[in-house]
């Protein structure tokens, strides 16, 4: 049975242990029992389901994905919390623990192996630093998945599901659209970790859409578009994709397709959707 979602059960293993925080790999674990069965039940796991947990830590959120998945894989950078793994995981025999950088896994061949190719549903922990390549891996690789439930900075969860014109609004919204439906479900607050944060988490449920939300010949070169956009997000569209090294359109070109748009040549790219986007890269793309 689960029972490390208390303070007192973790700091035992703590103390067994001799366990160090590493500042490095952003190492706060959930206290409370009540945040772990609502990311369990926010990420819908069902004894049908193959889980993927990146950042399993010393085994609090594991135990309960053993308890309600079909087979886990829990998949942890430091090798110091291996042996700790091995026992607080000890009692559960759907579970793998894999030492390795989850960034250079092949999580598309561990899918095939787990669970036929069929999508699986991620779960975990992340880090601020390693949030977004994370999760645009998980996405650009082709990973058969039916949603990612993280917990991130409330900040970041923001960023996740904002639209134009908000502060929040920048590549990351823009990404996070293209493959996947974006939902908060729960905020953390600080307190529910150990040891604190200095800031707010919340848990986001990002949906893989099962079809295209646009039409776009070369996601790459929108991507390109999007990037050089927000790099430089204070400039005109026209000016950001100018001075971009990633793209080779000329400023008359890039003018033409926003006037082909019924854009203003001073447009920004923080006010332009998903959408419009993938028209500018589409119109591009047919002037080479």
């Amino acid at each position: 049975m689960a029972y490390l979602g208390n303070p007192t059960r973790t700091l035992a293993v703590i103390n067994t242990y001799d366990f160090a925080f590493k500042k490095k790999f952003g190492q706060n674990f959930l206290i409370d029992s009540n945040i772990l069965e609502n990311i369990i039940a926010a990420a819908e796991i069902t004894k049908d389901d193959f889980v993927l947990e990146i950042g399993p830590g010393i085994g609090t959120m594991t135990q309960y994905l053993c308890e309600n998945a079909r087979e886990v894989v829990a998949v942890e950078i430091d090798k110091m919390l291996i042996p700790i793994l091995d026992d607080t995981l000890s009692e559960y025999d759907n579970v793998s623990v894999v030492n390795q950088d989850i960034l250079k896994m092949d999580i598309k061949a561990l899918a095939e192996e787990k669970n036929g190719g069929k999508p699986i549903k991620v779960v975990a922990n992340l880090p601020y630093y390693i949030t977004t390549p994370i999760i645009m891996g998980l996405f650009e690789s082709n990973v058969p998945i039916e949603s990612i439930t993280i917990m991130v900075q409330k900040e970041v969860a923001d960023r996740m599901q904002v639209g134009p014109g908000t502060k929040d609004y920048g590549a990351l919204s823009l990404a996070v659209a293209y493959y996947a439906n974006a939902k908060i479900m729960l905020e953390v607050p600080p307190t529910c970790f150990m040891p604190k944060p200095n800031v707010g988490s919340a848990v986001i449920k990002l949906t893989r859409h099962k079809e295209p939300v646009v039409d776009v010949t070369d996601d790459k070169m929108m991507f390109r578009l999007i990037r050089a956009a927000f790099n430089q997000r204070r400039k005109t569209l026209v000016n950001a994709i100018k001075n971009s090294p990633e793209i080779d359109f000329s400023k008359e070109q890039v003018l033409e397709a926003l006037e082909q748009m019924g854009k203003s040549e001073t447009v920004r790219g923080e006010t332009f959707t998903l959408e419009e986007f993938a028209t500018l890269s589409n119109l591009l793309c047919a002037m080479k």
